[in-house]
């Protein structure tokens, strides 16, 4: 592909003028241009700049979502009422209805929901930067294909210009030809 600027790009594939592109069509132009990829693995930047409480907060979620959390945590529950309602009937620390294990549970929910929170922002930012890779690369695929296309164009085009010519090589030397036979058919009926 001769060079091409990227005024002259973004006119012919993105239909808008240079100005008005968005930087990442710019790094995806620009890397048309440069013959470069766009496209890297997103797992390498996942836990990249993230602070220890981000990470905490990762952890968190990913166990407090777990099934294996849920139930251990049922199991947790069942004892503890077991271990209240049943086996120590007269000497239970947290008789029924369990203000104690409320107590609990209300300040683990406290605790563990804004937690929570803190990770599924970050996995919406992480998301939104997959999403904007994503268009990215999707966007240099099609201007790759685009590119593809018109370099399939011209090699059609100028392989037409060739036939062309040679169609016109032919025809000019079937007439030579035919001006041949013709030349030495009239001497022949002149004779006779």
């Amino acid at each position: 592909m001769q060079r091409r600027t990227m005024a002259e790009l973004a006119s012919r594939w993105l239909s808008r003028n240079a100005d008005a592109l968005t930087d990442s069509e710019r790094r995806v132009l620009q890397s048309a241009i440069d013959r470069k990829t766009v496209s890297f693995y997103a797992g390498d930047t996942e836990h990249q700049g993230a602070t220890a409480g981000a990470r905490v907060a990762d952890a968190v979620a990913r166990i407090g979502g777990s099934w294996s959390f849920i139930i251990s945590f049922l199991v947790f529950l069942v004892a503890w009422a077991a271990l209240n309602s049943v086996f120590l009937v007269s000497g239970a620390f947290d008789p029924y209805p369990y203000i104690f294990l409320n107590l609990v549970l209300s300040m683990l929910a406290a605790i563990q929901a804004p937690v929570i929170m803190m990770s599924q922002n970050r996995q919406a930012e992480r998301d939104r930067a997959a999403a904007a890779h994503d268009y990215e690369v999707n966007l240099k695929a099609e201007i790759e294909i685009m590119a593809l296309h018109e370099k399939l164009d011209e090699l059609r085009h100028n392989q037409i210009i060739v036939m062309r010519d040679d169609i016109r090589h032919l025809a000019e030397q079937m007439q030579q030809l035919e001006e041949k036979l013709l030349s030495r058919a009239r001497p022949a009926r002149s004779r006779k």
